[in-house]
């Protein structure tokens, strides 16, 4: 008779931001065991209040946000580590993985470990001290109501920063578009778009170099420039390496490729959040982590009945 294989966990989460800490919270209350990895890199951590999220209106910090995910994950018996998964591999009937605690099993995977986005260039501690005052800003569909009339600049030479420039005409008028390197990379008619809407563009080479009260100081290679807010937008980095180790298909954009569930092309490996679509919107990735942790509930099910 063919034996079974012990499994640690039914299911490892990789990533505790939003969209995985939803996940963990339904995984646990589904009883099935499971262990959350978290590097400690979540976005949503970073972000000094947003009043974009339902049911706190008057708002909320990430890091209390996610403090409270996990505390409510944890009540119901979500195991959480710090840590980075740095190896994925498959076997049979399931995945092994390895961080500095070792070497686990489990019969399913989620993936939940979204994407980084690429800084301007400025001293790391004046990004950390002008992210916390909201004179860096990274999500205008967020918090760009926060802006409204009020000096902005958008640091991004290429459809990004043109995209985003436009998107936040919707709130200012006084708009700067700087390029982050030598000069602006456009297309004639978003010249004329620009021009038609008031919106500056300056050439770079640009750097932040100062937060001095309720403003932040921008050198470019036109002279020195003033704002209330920044908005870089230079793209970001989506953490896919692991879902590549295991073979798992991924978009263009290096985003892991799911179904309308959050399956991966890869039996038994899920994904959910930013790591899927860089949305940068906390309710579409918790949303996404709520939908994964019912289908994988649902999947592992069918393999073997979950009775208590």
């Amino acid at each position: 008779m063919r034996r079974m294989i012990e499994f640690d966990y039914d299911c490892l989460v990789v990533g505790g931001g939003p969209a995985g800490l939803t996940a963990a919270i339904y995984l646990a209350r589904f009883h099935l065991k499971l262990k959350v990895v978290d590097a400690g890199k979540s976005r949503a951590s970073l972000i000094p209040c947003t009043r974009n999220h339902a049911g706190f209106p008057e708002g909320i910090s990430g890091e209390e946000l996610i403090e409270r995910m996990k505390t409510q994950a944890q009540k119901y018996g979500a195991s959480i580590d710090a840590g980075r998964v740095t190896r994925l591999d498959r076997i049979e009937g399931g995945f092994e993985a390895e961080w500095g605690s070792g070497k686990v099993t489990a019969r399913s995977v989620l993936l939940a470990t979204g994407v980084t986005n690429r800084r301007p260039p400025m001293d790391e501690h004046l990004h950390g001290e002008a992210l916390a005052q909201g004179l860096i800003r990274y999500c205008p569909i967020c918090d760009g109501y926060e802006v409204t009339d009020k000096k902005v600049g958008v640091i991004g030479s290429d459809s990004h920063g043109f995209a985003e420039a436009i998107f936040l005409r919707g709130y200012t008028a006084d708009l700067t578009l700087i390029a982050p390197d030598k000069a602006m990379d456009l297309r004639q008619q978003d010249w004329e778009r620009l021009e038609a809407l008031g919106i500056e563009a300056v050439d770079g080479p640009c750097q932040a170099v100062a937060a001095v009260g309720q403003c932040i100081t921008v050198d470019t290679a036109e002279g020195a420039y003033q704002f209330d807010s920044v908005y870089p937008a230079l793209g970001s980095d989506t953490h896919s390496d692991l879902a590549e180790m295991v073979g798992a298909k991924l978009s263009e954009s290096g985003c892991v490729v799911v179904d309308n569930h959050q399956r991966t092309d890869v039996p038994g490996l899920y994904a959910a959040g930013d790591v899927v679509l860089g949305l940068d919107q906390i309710s579409h990735a918790m949303g996404e982590g709520g939908v994964a942790a019912t289908t994988i509930r649902n999947d592992l099910a069918k393999e073997m009945p979950l009775v208590r």
